[in-house]
Order: C-alpha cells, then structure tokens, then sequence
C-alpha cells in the first residue's frame, strides 16, 4: 500500500495486547464509499475505512467510557501491557471502585497496591502505578496531567503510556504504537506477516507517517488501529475475512508470505524465576501478617531459585524483609 508522509511526532514505545482468533481468508465487504477527496489519497482511505469500522465494531470497555475520565485510562494502559483484557476487567472494575482518584491510591501504602493487583502478572506495574499516581497528587493536584512531556515525567510512565493517555483521555495527536498496532501496520503497509521483535526507528517514522492531520481522527485512528489488530488482524490468526482493508493490504495482495525474522517464541511461565515469584508474592498478598520465612520456603521445592526469586522480589521493592527473618509486602 502507498501512503502519503504526514508531519512528524514523537511515537511511544510498544506494550502488550490482545489473544488471537481464528483464521479466515475472504476480504471482508467494505464500508461505504469515503469522500472522493479521501478516496484520492490513499491515507485518508485508510482513515476513513479503518475509523468506520472502529465505529461499527468497537468494544463497549469501560475505560473508553467517558465516566472512566483521565485516571481510568491510566490504569487500563498500565494493566493491558502484556495482559489481555478478559483478565485486566474484573481487576480494573476493583481498582476505581477502591481507588476512584490518584489520591486514593497515593494515600495507600505501595503493598495495597501490589495486593489488589492480584495475578495480573508483572506486578512491578504496580508499583509504577502508585508512584506515578503519588507524583500526580504532589506535583499536579491529584489531576493526570494533560501534556505529554508532563506525562511522560511521571515515574512508571514510558513513551506508548504517556502517548496512549494523551490520546485517549485527551484526544491528543500522538502515535499510540503497541504490539497490535505494529502488527496492522507490518501487514496492510509494510508487507510482512509481523513486525520486528523490538520496536524499531523505521516503524514510528512510519507511524508519524500515518497519524492523521486532525486530532480528534488522529486519537480514533488509534484507537481504532488497536481495536483491529486485537479483534481481527491477531498474531496467530488473522481473520482476514472480517477486516476492512483486506483488499489493500499489502501483505495479503504478496500472497501472505511467512515470517522471514527470527522465529517467535511464545513466553514460557512453568519452572521459570517468575512462576516462583508469583507464588511467593501470592502467600504475602494473602497474608495479614508479616509472613517468616519458613512458610515462604514451603512454596517452592528448589532451594536455590526460591532464595534468588525471594532476592529479586525484595530487589524490586515487591516484598519487604523484617527483622526476625519475616517478610510484608512494602509499606512505604
């Protein structure tokens, strides 16, 4: 597909989405005609067909509700990276009901925050999570900022978050480039079944390239890029027979040829350092107590990866030691 260069931004780094759905090769039956003047530039097409379709098939989430405000969005963006929605919903519902401002959450102790994040995964989000929501209350009010550069200076708070706020709190231009987005972008642009393991400087230029001219489009387009490549342009099996731009995207017009990369390994969990920290911090979340270090030794039979997993929890400031060989998740 060929695409017109619109003005340069600065684009966030990626984060993890999205499961994936069953294959299907048919192109999908357009959207209506867009306007002629978009119809002759084929980035205003793309635009006007992928913005419609987000339209028409976007997922009723309650983070993309107006009542979730600028709070909402920032804890759905740190709780979706590297974690599917069905399993960031029950949790997030948790989260706002308990903590409804960035105040909330700052006046509690970190440990709260790692107890309620329950087995989302990566519990250092948490930890990020509050002390971005403690720097929101010092240095902002207890209001999330609306500049990116004020964003992007909040602790925790890296290039795809600040942007993924500004634009969907705010309805802010910026390239929201996480793994969905990347992958619509590999395939209906680029040609190739999946974009690179990291995000690369060839890529953001070619998401600056894309991001429409006109905000509020700018902010739908990224939502809407997002939406596809969870719903139907997934990792797996793209179904290519629901998506909108099926008859122009350029890897399918090449006849969809393989992955030419480094091979992609799924993420193993069983036996690994990060299964162990999982079950040590699940006995602290548990606990009302502080919790010795006998009981902690029950949770895992290798001696040497549980001492190393308990090292790196309390390296990370996910766990506290205590005086008495007892350990608490952090008060402070």
């Amino acid at each position: 597909m060929t695409v017109t260069p619109a003005p340069s931004v600065e684009a966030p780094k990626s984060a993890e989405h999205a499961p994936s759905t069953s294959e299907s090769t048919e192109p999908a039956a357009q959207p209506p005609h867009a306007p002629e003047a978009a119809e002759s530039n084929p980035t205003a097409a793309l635009h006007t067909t992928v913005n419609a379709w987000f339209d028409t098939h976007a997922r009723d989430l309650p983070w993309r509700r107006p009542e979730a405000g600028p709070w909402g969005v920032m804890i759905s963006e740190f709780m979706l990276q590297q974690t599917p929605v069905s399993r960031v919903l029950p949790v997030y519902e948790q989260w706002l009901a308990r903590w409804p401002r960035p105040a909330d959450l700052a006046a509690d102790p970190p440990g709260e925050a790692v107890r309620a994040w329950g087995r989302l995964g990566y519990p250092r989000r948490a930890l990020r999570l509050h002390a971005a929501a403690s720097a929101i209350k010092e240095r902002h009010c207890g209001d999330v900022p609306r500049e990116h550069a004020q964003l992007l200076a909040l602790p925790g708070v890296g290039e795809y978050t600040a942007a993924a706020v500004a634009s969907f709190a705010y309805g802010q231009r910026h390239p929201v480039l996480d793994t969905n987005v990347r992958r619509v972008f590999a395939r209906a642009v680029s040609g190739k079944q999946y974009p690179p393991n990291a995000t690369t400087a060839a890529e953001r230029k070619l998401a600056r390239s894309l991001l429409p001219d006109d905000e509020a489009t700018a902010a739908r387009w990224a939502a809407a890029t997002m939406e596809l490549g969870a719903l139907v342009c997934t990792a797996r099996g793209p179904e290519c027979g629901r998506c909108p731009i099926a008859t122009r995207c350029a890897w399918r017009l090449a006849g969809s040829p393989a992955h030419e990369g480094p091979p992609r390994r799924g993420q193993t969990y069983a036996g690994t350092d990060r299964q162990v920290r999982g079950k040590l911090l699940a006995v602290l979340r548990d606990a009302v107590t502080p919790v010795p270090q006998t009981a902690l030794d029950q949770v895992w039979h290798e001696p040497v990866q549980r001492a190393r997993a308990l090292d790196g929890l309390v390296a990370d400031g996910l766990v506290e030691p205590l005086a008495g060989g007892v350990y608490r998740l952090p008060q402070s």
